[in-house]
């Protein structure tokens, strides 16, 4: 119900704060149809963010750049399990340096009839 910061430097001052629970804050999470309550509270705050971002015509916290960094390390690091090697990646070009096995995983079929923009 609270969260404590007891910092080891003996002249910086303890943090304290009472935690806030979002069920209590938005209990008509609890009746939401397939919500992931415990992901809840971080989707909202990036739907509020990225709400701001557009009303300031700025940039929210998560942008598409941010996503596509995150997303692309993970998958990098996946195909790195998988192959059992290390892999360099070149982002300019976007294919693994020497690496024309791994690079072929980067891309995978379409659903049908779903096709990518440069097949098209």
């Amino acid at each position: 119900m609270r969260a404590d910061f007891i910092p080891l430097d003996k002249d910086a001052k303890p943090i304290h704060f009472d935690c806030v629970y979002e069920r209590e804050q938005y209990p008509e999470d609890v009746t939401e149809k397939d919500i992931e309550l415990n992901a809840a509270p971080a989707t909202r705050r990036h739907m509020l963010d990225f709400l701001a971002a557009v009303d300031k015509r700025g940039r929210p916290v998560a942008d598409i750049e941010e996503g596509h960094i995150s997303t692309a390390s993970c998958i990098l690091a996946n195909i790195a399990m998988d192959l059992g090697r290390p892999l360099v990646y070149d982002p300019r070009k976007r294919v693994v340096v020497d690496d024309p096995d791994a690079t072929k995983r980067l891309r995978r079929e379409y659903r049908q009839p779903w096709r990518h923009p440069s097949q098209a």
